[in-house]
């Protein structure tokens, strides 16, 4: 069996650059996830941020999510519930303009960790954009300037709970779906497994690592890579015991940037052609919203659909 790509991205530095870069290339190309360890995030820094985050979750959102729970008359479920998601979230943005100081009950060892944690994450989703644009064959700071729009990239960390389910056959913590946007960054729980994705038809555990971040590709390096990337369908699956924390952050286009495949990428599979179409990212996000757990694969022909009545202008850059 296949093992799920680890990457260390202090080997980047050294002799080892041109294996890591293959493992990248790999992991892009067949898998659309892999797991980075090394990756220049201070491990103490890692551990702060999930203490507070497993506090906040106990002290602030524990009891609201077993008031939910209660109010469903979820734990008596008898069969499979496919309209729900077992998780309890809240939303951070950071970019282009940030709202943690409007997010009500975190207190501010909280605020102030989760500004740093994204400033962090932000440089090294950028880092691994020029990785991806070097192995595709891009200039420097293509992915980049593809996501720019008029204000720059948008950013956005979805912090979730997985609390234990007590019918884990019948509900799911998250139903599967490929993630709309760009490149995601995830600081999952290291005990508590339950983050599945599809590959050649089987659902395959993505292992919880101690201060990894799991890296996802989104449905817009699908477009702009004009499919050599694709996105993956993933869930999570609940436990009967163990909360699982998941901390996902999401790198991905300016609401106005216009996503197409890469005129290069194009040019060099020049038998392929253009397969996928032109669009401005809000728009997909806008289809997006009512669709996300079903198959992407409509979603982009609705796109086509759209491009046809469109006339889209030059992707606007810095």
């Amino acid at each position: 069996m296949e093992t799920f790509p680890v990457i260390d991205l202090e080997k980047l530095n050294g002799e080892g650059r041109g294996e890591v870069m293959e493992l990248i290339k790999d992991a892009c190309e067949n898998w659309g996830f892999f797991e980075l360890v090394n990756h220049g995030i201070s491990h103490d820094f890692m551990d702060s941020v999930e203490k507070l985050t497993k506090e906040h979750y106990r002290k602030c959102m524990e009891q609201r999510f077993k008031e939910m729970v209660e109010s469903k008359g979820l734990e008596a479920v008898q069969s499979e519930i496919n309209d729900l998601d077992w998780e309890s979230t809240f939303f951070l943005r950071h970019l282009p303009v940030s709202n943690i100081s409007e997010i009500p009950d975190l207190d501010e060892d909280y605020r102030k960790a989760m500004k740093e944690f994204a400033f962090q994450l932000e440089k090294l989703a950028e880092q691994l954009l020029d990785l991806l644009c070097e192995n595709l064959g891009l200039e420097k700071g293509y992915l980049k300037k593809a996501f720019y729009g008029s204000k720059g990239p948008t950013f956005g960390t979805k912090v979730s709970n997985y609390p234990p389910c007590p019918k884990p056959d019948l509900i799911k913590g998250l139903r599967a779906h490929t993630d709309a946007g760009g490149i995601i960054l995830l600081f999952q729980d290291d005990k508590v497994s339950g983050l599945q994705l599809l590959k050649d038809g089987k659902w395959i555990d993505v292992p919880p690592m101690r201060h990894s971040i799991v890296i996802n590709i989104g449905d817009q390096l699908e477009v702009i890579t004009n499919g050599k990337y694709k996105s993956v369908m993933h869930r999570v699956v609940v436990q009967p015991d163990g909360n699982r924390m998941s901390i996902a952050s999401f790198y991905n286009p300016g609401s106005d940037a216009v996503i197409y495949p890469a005129p290069l990428l194009i040019e060099k599979e020049a038998e392929k052609g253009q397969v996928y179409p032109k669009f401005v990212f809000e728009d997909y996000m806008n289809l997006y919203a009512g669709l996300k757990f079903q198959a992407k694969e409509p979603r982009f022909e609705a796109m086509k659909a759209m491009e046809s009545t469109i006339n889209l202008g030059p992707i606007p850059t810095v």
